[in-house]
């Protein structure tokens, strides 16, 4: 954030503790994208699964965002973060141990699949609700903004590695195989989160007990009334409903429609994670430039401009590889900006007591609800207006979703100081 103590404090790079963290995330979110990979690809390989097979697949992990996150949120403000997360990291890593094991003998299943990706998605519910809400505990909320984006440049170094690693290791030591390499990052993370050596501030006492049910309510409540936290959670759900059409129509868009070879699709993709790279390491110098509001919204605005350029691609095949790559390389760095600025915002504006709440419900709304009807919505549209078609319409809707955000209190705020916290 743009606060003075922002700029005069000792970098994080300096703070061991945060080094450990930073490092285990890294390594990782490297192994997350690989087993992306390779689970679709041990589906496809080894088992001969078809369409119905692939989608029961996504449905899974989708499935467990949606029964699982409120409740993670729930149990995340009542006990400690650090715990958790080593907890929940260790049992991910021997969850997809077992599909390497269940291949070596034999056994592999379908069935093992569906399972290891649900149980897989309750875990990472429960990290995701827990995580945005220990980086406080251990940085401050000072400095969210350059630790948010410090950890941010660990995806995007994964997102640029990630693929090329997962198809190496897949031709050369098979798809089960490759899926040991996230076991292990899980294995690393969770030691190097052991590793941290600063306390974490003790829960406060409740002072009644409450049914999880009614904590939940709780945190739904918190969000709906918040006067900034609402609006970035009707803008995510819109904008990942919408999101969710590239996700399932890109690379049929890129092969297709605009007639890339496997190599300039690859060419493409990978430029979104250079662009996200560059993001991250701006991220925090422009935040404090514009303020955390306006930079929030004129990042979307300018992803949003540079992303017309996709459902418009045409001509030749370089005119039209251009025209994707240049949403790609700046948009997807934009869009890396203005994720730092939401998830600072979401940590700043959240007491401690209720931010696994309000992240497990941003999360279940976003990933549980709204990717998934967006993704059978943009099927059927494609089926209807052609591939072109609903990629323009994924793209108007993203375009449309930042009004949420231009008519809320956003604009004004400069500092999450500028904005009152939620009542304790």
């Amino acid at each position: 954030m743009a606060d003075r103590d922002d700029v005069t404090a000792p970098s994080l790079w300096r703070h061991a503790d945060f080094l450990k963290l930073w490092t285990g995330q890294t390594i990782s979110e490297l192994g997350s994208v690989v087993t992306r990979t390779a689970i679709p690809l041990v589906a496809l390989l080894v088992l001969g699964a078809g369409p119905t097979e692939m989608a029961l697949l996504v449905i899974a992990g989708s499935l467990a965002i949606l029964l699982v996150g409120l409740f993670a949120g729930a149990w995340v403000d009542r006990l400690r973060r650090r715990p958790l997360l080593i907890g929940t990291d260790a049992m991910r890593s021997l969850l997809l141990l077992s599909i390497p094991i269940a291949y070596a003998a034999g056994v592999l299943r379908m069935e093992q699949l569906y399972l290891v990706t649900f149980l897989e998605g309750c875990l990472g519910a429960l990290f995701h609700a827990a995580y945005p809400a220990y980086v406080p505990s251990l940085i401050g909320v000072d400095r969210v903004v350059d630790g948010n984006s410090k950890l941010a440049t660990s995806s995007s170094l994964a997102e640029i590695g990630g693929p090329g690693l997962a198809g190496a290791l897949v031709q050369v030591v098979s798809a089960p195989i490759a899926i040991l390499v996230d076991a292990v990052s899980f294995a690393v993370s969770a030691v190097s989160l052991l590793l941290i050596r600063t306390p974490e501030p003790a829960r406060l006492a409740r002072t009644t007990t409450t049914a999880i049910r009614q904590d939940i309510v709780e945190g739904l409540r918190l969000v709906r009334h918040h006067r900034v936290l609402f609006p970035i959670a009707m803008r995510s759900v819109v904008a990942h409903v919408a999101g969710s059409f590239y996700g399932v129509l890109y690379t049929i868009y890129l092969i297709d429609d605009l007639h890339l070879s496997p190599f300039l699709l690859g060419v493409v993709v990978s430029a979104g994670g250079i662009g996200s790279l560059v993001g991250s390491l701006f991220a925090s110098r422009v935040i404090r430039s514009l303020g955390i509001g306006p930079a929030l919204i004129w990042t979307a605005v300018g992803a949003s401009v540079l992303g017309v350029l996709t459902p418009l691609a045409q001509g030749p095949v370089l005119l039209a590889v251009l025209m994707v790559f240049i949403p790609q390389l700046f948009g997807d760095g934009l869009q890396t900006i203005e994720g730092v600025a939401e998830l600072s915002l979401i940590q700043g504006l959240s007491p401690d007591r209720v931010l696994g709440r309000v992240n497990a419900t941003l999360q279940v709304l976003s990933h549980g609800i709204a990717y998934p009807i967006g993704a059978l919505g943009a099927a059927a549209v494609a089926g209807e207006i052609g591939v072109r078609g609903g990629i323009a319409l994924g793209w108007a809707g993203m375009a449309v979703s930042i009004l949420f955000l231009v008519f809320s209190p956003l604009p004004g705020i400069r500092t999450i100081s500028d904005e009152h916290a939620l009542d304790d």
